[in-house]
């Protein structure tokens, strides 16, 4: 197994971030510092920094159904609550993307730093649904189309993939992943957000996880996730 990618399926660093521990020499293999395209063998001992990497572990990916309230990093002093005080430990785990934290629903983890590399880069493209609801309630058709034109937002063109109206709101399927994306476009548009709950991300559905309720998704999901992106589970 390449280097990098042994480090990324160790779930410490994305492959392109590995590459940069690398090139950096910050990387042993059996004591001898390590470069791009270096394989490691069974039995073989990695570290970085002079800490120990241990060797890749079996892929886990969870849902949660994330409560509004709780923010999503694992140690922030200005946070009262965070996602991680619902999960249970597992090396390496980690958020795929964001959810603000008034904002509600599906957010995935896993230990596979690639999966979660791709699953966010905007290359490729993965779909995003939410459910919104405004106060103005249900948008009229002429703002979903506008969602779909494009909105400017602080010099940032923010655009919709989807966008249909919905009783109180909104559906809207988003694939770029920038900050506070719906509110921020809906806000621009007369349509403030009162609630915001992701329903989907690529093929994973929210289902029936109740808010705060976290489940492991099964072997037919994570290939599923796996193929989403063009990348290979090994």
């Amino acid at each position: 197994m390449r280097l990098q990618k042994y480090l990324a399926r160790s779930g410490l660093a994305s492959r392109r971030k590995a590459e940069r521990l690398i090139e950096a020499g910050r990387v042993t293999v059996d004591g001898v510092v390590a470069t791009l395209g270096t394989r490691v063998r069974p039995g073989q001992e990695v570290r970085v920094d002079g800490r120990v990497v241990a060797p890749p572990a079996a892929v886990i990916v969870l849902a949660l159904h994330k409560p509004p309230g709780y923010t999503t990093t694992r140690s922030d002093p200005h946070a009262s609550r965070t996602v991680y005080e619902l999960l249970p430990e597992v090396p390496g785990l980690h958020a795929v993307g964001r959810l603000d934290r008034d904002s509600e629903g599906l957010l995935l983890f896993t230990n596979h730093g690639e999966l979660t590399q791709r699953l966010t880069h905007p290359r490729y493209l993965v779909a995003k649904v939410y459910r919104v609801w405004t106060k103005k309630g249900a948008i009229p058709p002429s703002v979903a189309r506008r969602l779909l034109r494009g909105v400017r937002v602080d010099g940032e063109r923010l655009k919709a993939q989807k966008a249909r109206p919905a009783p109180g709101g909104a559906v809207l399927t988003l694939t770029e992943g920038k900050k506070r994306e719906v509110r921020r476009m809906l806000a621009a548009l007369g349509y403030p957000v009162v609630r915001l709950l992701r329903v989907k991300m690529g093929p994973v559905r929210l289902g029936g996880l109740k808010a705060g309720q976290w489940r492991r998704l099964e072997d037919a999901e994570v290939d599923a996730l796996f193929r989403s992106v063009g990348l290979e589970k090994r």
